[in-house]
């Protein structure tokens, strides 16, 4: 998994090497939640997302771009016994290749990969010290798909929309071992739904 991920890793980085140079930085809102999940009857959670991002200005019909973001990310979770939520915080790298629809907007679409940087949890816990560790829980590596919109109103500032789909399970295999109230199942997948602005340079 960890050659994989260096092996995307490095596509990332070459990424704006195919297309004429330019810099931008980024912020915007997440509202996140995982799929997989009923038993724990999920609910979305609000977050940030924010970085810089590399790749050529909309000229001719295609572009490209790749982004370093650090987001917050997880979920709200109830049962019959607990309720609580989920804090994740997450390095994400996409790669996107760019549709160009005209001077000021753009169609966005492409790969993603993902670091889980910590993770927070509130309200539920194992009783069991070596479960609660909550790292070990979760898989640190993620991977999937990105795709959305965004309009470039004036030269240097721009606003979009955008979706993340996960296709990596969000935590580990852990039979036979203690399970907190909040690991509902091992098929649990991230998607968050982001909204930002930026400028460009």
């Amino acid at each position: 998994m960890k050659k994989k991920f260096l092996v995307v890793v490095v596509l990332v980085l070459l990424g704006p090497l195919s297309s004429r140079a330019a810099i931008g930085l980024k912020a915007g809102l997440n509202f996140a939640n995982v799929t997989g999940t009923s038993s724990i009857n999920p609910g979305s959670r609000s977050g940030y997302v924010v970085g810089v991002f590399f790749g050529g200005p909309p000229t001719g019909l295609l572009s490209f771009r790749t982004e370093f973001l650090l987001s917050r990310q997880g979920y709200d979770f109830g049962s019959n016994t607990t309720t609580g939520s989920v804090d994740l915080n997450y390095l994400l790298m996409p790669v996107l290749m760019g549709l160009n629809l005209g001077p000021i907007a753009q169609i966005q679409f492409g790969a993603q990969v993902a670091y889980l940087l910590n993770a927070k949890v509130a309200g539920a816990s194992t009783g069991d010290p070596t479960a609660d560790k909550l790292l070990d829980l979760f898989n640190r590596f993620d991977y999937g798909l990105a795709g959305g919109i965004e309009v470039t109103p004036v030269s240097w500032f721009l606003v979009g929309a955008r979706l993340n789909l996960s296709f990596g399970n969000l935590y580990k295999d852990l039979s036979g071992t203690a399970s907190p109230s909040f690991f509902p199942s091992v098929k649990a997948k991230n998607n968050v739904v982001q909204l930002y602005a930026g400028f460009q340079f």
